[in-house]
């Protein structure tokens, strides 16, 4: 075994880590206990900050089956580092699936006692075994999730439940369906623990203590140390009040969340619940005691998942809104026990529809008879589905932000300017004798003025403005930080169905097939008798069940079901004794027959079909009535009673926006039992059917949606669809509502997978133009929108869900080129929608996710911004939840993110500016033995500091989108120019201000109580008053002035920086802000005019002439002009022209030939190196540099009708015939 391993755990996974071993080190504690105490504590806290430090100074390396302590560090861009203590607990075996031994069975005590074993604090007796060899089990825990050793593996593994034993679907049903005895059940708890998704409120004092020991609250109570020390007890007490204000709302904020997360899960945390015993006992338990491999009984009124598990017997009706968003009651059947399928191996996301989840609802549940419907734990605690949703909210993953990384290295360079500053402090009062104490209290001054403490406050407001303003909207965000990530979006994607299109369909037309023909399509569906094969699948192929006499369902299901006009009914015990298990029951009220459900093959989104075996009652055989898409149905039908013309039905359909579903039908070929047709896989019934006809829905786009996609458009944002539905319907509504404009192309890529014979191949089919279709699918016009330009390439491509996957394996190089100009994804399965926003976001776009069911869910999260439009739990997965039922919460969204991401930058401005105008000033009094007084630096930093910047946010929302982006960025050039210059010509001013009042004649004459000198005698002119000796310290000429300076300075600073549009409305229309400076100029303008004794007293400012303060008054004006017009005429104006022709430069072409959607995303950045140097490079952000490479090659796109292949080293593409 190697001392120095390295391994890794969760490999390919999400949450993949490294982890490393380590063993206390006791000669390392006695040394880090010594630094603590020579450094007052702090060297305990920088080893709390940095995990890694504090591991690797307190412990020695060693192997990991030997380790007392794990470092873990994440493989993602973060690297961020954990540690976990590893302990050890005694059982009878090393993993929880073997079998424990007879003769150790009595030994087991009550799995609750649990004791420490004497002499060694980290292990744990677990079930105290006595009488029976135990082994020692060494495990850890992180987020929730134990890890144990494995001797087979020499690494730590998670186990996550029965789906750790790779048992087949057979399997559970043959071997796991016995369920557990009390003493397994107790072994097994030992590994798994309780099944609890336990979210713990933690105590107010230690929420208190984690949120304190912040570095920036560390810092905070330094300068309070420093402040009180000085006598500034006045500023440090209010600056400590607020402080405490801060920390309250924190703590609050955090502890509310966590209520209301513990609110999610306390519904199913403790139930009692009914259990099967190994002896056929059935048991009632709290739900808290169950492991994976329980058998578990659902009641047939249902109940409350507490855990994961796997149908055996019988059927449920679910509801699963609170894990996928989506409130459509669906069906679960029980796992297969025969044929093909239950050969596969068991999994929770390939068999959902027989798996119950934990947090779901099951609205009923029926088997035959009396007998109970039964389900196998599969997965319990943090390790459900429900667990791990808890889990990613209570560990979130960090958000990638440039302007967090740039204020982390912008905060670096300004502590190099305060070790500047330190050090000329030093040398400045050594210079003047200053004492050693003055002298390190001024250093130490110098840093809490450069890095000033409010910073994080102030661009916290920001963000909870826009937070509070998009929930007075009906949007609410669970992740405040990603409001400045919306502001970025260059790219949203869309789900169609109740997201771009209503959720109800309308039922427009049936057309059957007879005779491998097309009849003419019936638009009054006329009600026949449910012995016709096409009305009989109508009413009985759907997932439709009655809850409380209301039927509930799929819309589709249910729109379908009411045009026949049947009614559904729970079969009666007789029905059940005579006829097969019948699940429900379909009778039309003017007819005699029946129908009755015997078995249901759900609809699966990858299969995209559904199918029931049905039995007419009276009747011996068995009917099967299947219904999907199009192109799949027809493929499992015989060929001649498919239409010929098949193909143009349905594309004349679908390119007119329709929906089609396709029903067939087939007649078992025997006589079957019950047992019989439960064998069935679905690939048996699925198969040799006779095709019966379409039916045609209508599904409305949104009134909304064809303005906000065009919206978007308009501000250069870029819009594609991902849906399940067929190609030319999800084709139709992108060019119904605006996504692809009329003039623009649609190349179809059709990837076939390699067979025996051919290679994989592409085939790019250009589709037609678009049918009109009444008043029904208005079409969008953009003439005169001021979007269309030459530079368009004018085509986009569209993929199904087949040639996506196709691609990916077998052309990855040409996945880039696609995703570039693709609009249309069809026929996409939920994973696939998370695999294509990962590779979007791979191409450097800034992806924005909208949808609003559980086929989005994974990409909801995935994505840099996910918008859900369900308010059902699910939605606490993604950061933007909306009540408005469209997609205008998108633009709103990104509107309330572009003006936070410009507040932010406003706010983070002035704050570094106004640390450096109050240092430059320190930095000259110093010169001069002075220094500002403490009712200055509490004005300043109340009135400028705070104030100032938090009314700054204040700026209400512009209501239009514009077509400009804001900057991301604080380290590029007009940024950095604009601090700068802005510095600069503070300095100017300041050092000239200085300067002035040196040179004045009465500087070194005039007394500083020249005002309020004693008028009974008046024959000493410049007599002085008795004062202490820090008022002279401070009440110089040079302070006054200063002051003065620098205090309307921050004000002048604070109007020049604030931005209104086009991200904002104007600085007029915050009356908060105007308010604030007319005020605090006001108020300040007042005592500068005329003195009062009192004020100037406390504020130790000494009395000028009247003249110098009318040349004060001119002065500060002056600077404000300047200010002002450094901002917004230089660095707004003149730079952006410069930018645009230095980019130009680079590009080696003029800016109007570049793509659109490149030329307005450019960022401005370095731009001091490109005016330098204006040769052609490349571009650093991946789509913008390949589309100008696609630019250059003449064979693309692809030609029309031509065929890509796989075969050759090099793609070889042939144009068919």
């Amino acid at each position: 075994m190697k001392r120095r391993e390295k391994k890794m755990l969760n490999r390919g996974l999400e949450d993949e880590m490294e982890v490393w071993g380590y063993r206390w080190c006791v000669w390392k504690l006695i040394l880090v206990g010594i630094g603590a105490l020579c450094t007052g504590g702090l060297l305990l806290l920088v080893l709390y900050w940095l995990t890694s430090w504090g591991v690797k100074a307190t412990c020695a390396r060693s192997s990991l089956r030997k380790a007392q302590v794990v470092l873990l560090r994440t493989t993602d861009d973060f690297k961020l580092w954990f540690r976990a203590r590893v302990r050890v607990m005694l059982a009878p075996g090393t993993t929880p699936f073997e079998s424990v031994e007879p003769n150790s069975t009595n030994s087991l005590l009550n799995v609750d006692d649990r004791q420490r074993v004497k002499g060694d604090p980290c292990k744990e007796h677990c079930g105290n075994f006595r009488n029976a060899a135990s082994a020692k089990v060494h495990y850890f825990t992180h987020h929730n999730i134990k890890y144990f050793w494995r001797e087979r593996t020499q690494n730590f593994e998670s186990y996550k439940g029965l789906g750790d034993t790779n048992a087949s679907c057979g399997e559970i049903q043959t071997q796991h369906s016995s369920g557990l005895s009390k003493t397994l059940q107790a072994y097994r708890a030992l590994f798994f623990g309780d099944n609890e998704i336990d979210v713990k409120i933690p105590p107010l004092p230690k929420l208190f203590v984690k949120e304190v020991l912040n570095p920036f609250y560390i810092f905070q109570l330094f300068s309070f140390i420093l402040w009180s020390l000085e006598d500034y007890y006045l500023y440090s007490l209010s600056m400590f009040l607020l402080t405490v204000l801060v920390i309250g709302a924190s703590l609050y904020s955090i502890r509310r969340n966590y209520v209301k997360l513990r609110k999610m899960v306390v519904v199913h945390s403790k139930v009692h619940v009914s259990v099967c015993r190994g002896n056929e006992d059935i048991e009632q338990v709290v739900s808290s005691k169950l492991v994976p491999g329980d058998i578990l009984t659902v009641p047939a009124n249902g109940m409350y998942m507490p855990c994961d598990a796997v149908l055996i017997c019988g059927t449920c009706t679910v509801d699963e809104s609170m894990l996928t968003g989506e409130s459509v009651p669906l069906m679960k059947t029980s796992v297969p026990s025969t044929g093909e399928k239950a050969k596969h191996v068991y999994s929770t996301e390939d068999h959902k529809h027989h798996t119950l989840f934990c947090g779901s609802q099951v609205i009923q549940s029926r088997f035959r008879g009396d007998e109970p419907v039964k389900a196998v734990v599969v997965r319990t605690g943090f390790s459900t589905e429900k667990g791990q949703l808890v889990r990613s909210i209570l560990y979130p993953k960090p958000t990638a932000f440039k302007l967090h990384r740039d204020a982390v290295h912008f905060m670096m360079c300004m502590g190099v300017v305060a070790a500047i500053g330190f050090v000329f402090a030093i040398i400045s009062d050594v210079a003047n004798e200053v004492p050693v104490t003055y002298i390190v209290f001024n250093c130490l001054n110098i840093i809490t003025v450069v890095l000033c403490p409010i910073l994080p406050v102030t661009l916290t407001v920001g963000l909870y403005e826009a937070q509070q303003r998009m929930k007075r909207m009906g949007i609410f965000c669970v992740s405040p930080l990603r409001i400045n990530i919306t502001g970025q979006l260059n790219l949203i994607c869309f789900d169609k169905t109740g997201t771009l299109t209503e959720d109800s369909l309308d039922l427009w037309a049936i057309q059957k097939a007879e005779n491998g023909m097309f009849s003419p399509p019936d638009t009054k569906v006329v009600t026949e008798s449910l012995a016709n094969t096409f009305f009989a699948c109508m009413s009985t192929c759907h997932s439709l069940t009655t809850v409380e006499g209301k039927l509930c369902g799929d819309p589709l299901d249910l729109k379908v079901f009411t045009a026949t006009g049947s009614i559904l009914e729970e079969p009666t015990e007789k029905q059940n004794e005579i006829y097969m298990n019948i699940s429900s029951l379909v009778r039309h009220p003017e007819q005699s027959s029946e129908l009755g459900t015997v078995r249901q093959f759900p609809f699966s989104s990858a299969l995209q079909r559904m199918s029931v075996v049905v039995q007419q009652l009276g009747q011996k055989h068995l009917d099967v009535y299947m219904k999907g898409a199009p192109e799949t149905v027809a493929n499992l039908c015989k060929a001649h009673t498919v239409p010929q013309n098949f193909t143009q039905t349905l594309e004349s359909y679908t390119q007119k926006g329709f929906r089609v579903i396709a029903l067939a039908h087939r007649q078992l070929e025997s006589e079957l039992s019950w047992p019989q047709v439960r064998s069935l896989s679905r690939e048996q019934v699925e198969t040799d059917a006779d095709f019966l006809g379409l039916i045609i829905l209508l599904n409305k786009i949104k009134e909304q949606t064809a303005d906000v996609l065009l919206d978007l458009r308009r501000a250069n944002i870029r819009t594609l669809m991902a849906t399940g539905d067929n190609m030319l319907t999800a084709v139709s509504v992108a060019r119904s509502c605006g996504m692809i404009r009329d003039h623009e192309k649609v190349i179809v890529a059709d990837a076939v997978p390699p067979d025996d014979r051919y290679p994989a191949s592409v085939t790019w089919r250009y589709s037609e133009n678009p049918v009109p279709c009444g008043d029904r699918m208005p079409e969008i016009g953009f003439a005169g929108d001021g979007s269309q330009s030459t530079e368009d390439p004018g085509y986009h491509f569209a993929l199904s869900g087949q040639a996506y996957a196709v691609i990916n394996e077998h052309f990855p190089e040409l996945v880039p080129k696609l995703l570039l100009r693709a609009t249309v994804f069809a026929r996409m399965t939920p994973d696939q929608k998370t695999q294509l926003v990962q590779s979007l976001q791979n191409m450097d776009y800034i992806v924005g996710m909208c949808g609003d069911g559980a086929n989005d869910c994974g990409a909801l999260k995935k994505a840099h911004s996910g918008i859900s439009l369900s308010e059902l739990e699910a939605s606490v997965a993604s950061p933007f939840t909306s009540s408005i039922p469209n997609i205008s919460c998108v633009t709103a969204i990104i509107r309330e993110g572009r003006a936070a991401l410009v507040t932010s930058f406003c706010v983070f401005k002035f704050v570094a500016l106004y640390s450096l105008i109050a240092f430059l000033a320190m930095i000259q009094l110093y010169a001069v033995f002075s220094n500002l007084g403490d009712y200055q630096f509490l004005i300043l930093d109340l009135c400028s500091g705070i104030l100032l910047p938090c009314t700054i946010c204040l700026n209400p929302t512009c209501p239009k989108l514009s077509r400009s982006v804001p900057p991301t960025r604080l380290i590029c050039a007009p940024v950095l120019f604009s601090i700068l210059s802005q510095t600069f010509n503070c300095l100017l001013f300041q050092i000239v201000g200085v300067y002035l009042v040196q040179k004045q004649p009465w500087y070194e004459t005039t007394d500083p109580n020249f005002c309020f000198r004693s008028e009974t005698n008046n024959d000493d002119l410049f007599s002085f008053d008795v004062i202490e000796s820090d008022d002279v310290y401070v009440r110089t000429f040079e302070n006054t002035t200063l002051f003065y300076i620098i205090y309307f300075q921050c004000i002048a600073v604070a109007i020049a920086f604030i931005k209104g549009r086009p991200f904002r409305e104007p600085t007029y229309k915050n009356w908060v802000f105007i308010l604030s400076c007319v005020i605090l100029g006001g108020a300040v303008l007042f005592i500068m005019l005329y003195p009062i004794q009192f004020i100037d007293d406390h504020l130790m400012i000494s009395c000028v002439p009247y003249n110098w303060r009318l040349t004060l008054i001119i002065f500060i004006a002056a600077h404000a002009l300047v200010a002002i017009v450094l901002e917004n005429v230089i660095v707004d104006v003149l730079w952006n022209i410069i930018a645009t022709k230095v980019r130009a430069m680079r590009s080696g072409k003029p800016r109007a030939v570049k793509p659109k959607q490149m030329v307005t995303d450019q960022k401005r950045c370095g731009f001091f190196s490109k005016a330098f140097c204006c040769k052609k490079r490349p571009l650093k952000i991946k789509y913008k540099s390949l589309a100008l490479k696609l630019m250059e090659e003449a064979d693309w796109p692809p030609a029309p009708s031509s065929t890509t292949y796989s075969s050759a080293p090099h793609l070889r593409t042939s144009v068919a015939l």
